[in-house]
């Protein structure tokens, strides 16, 4: 069985995966978030249909700067707490 084909996409220097790595992780989680707080707010309504984008949109311009500041914490923790590969 093939798997779906993506269509290529230009890629970014690996210089910037720090940047690129807690960008899409916070659209992920502040948008799973926000949806799970916003129909737990509202319950399943239309008014998530205009909610959801806003509570989505505030969240991630709190969520990506607050991981570009805790990610390096977070990596040095986990490096921390975890058995080295090979070790």
């Amino acid at each position: 069985m093939r798997g779906l084909s993506m269509p290529a996409l230009p890629r970014i220097p690996s210089r910037y995966a720090g940047i690129v790595l807690p960008f899409l992780l916070s659209l992920f989680m502040t948008c799973i978030i926000s949806g799970v707080s916003t129909v737990l707010a509202l319950g399943v309504s239309r008014e998530i249909i205009f909610a959801w984008p806003v509570a989505w949109a505030s969240s991630w311009v709190i969520g990506f700067p607050t991981l570009l500041v805790v990610l390096p914490f977070v990596r040095r923790l986990t490096a921390a707490l975890v058995t080295p590969p090979g070790a």
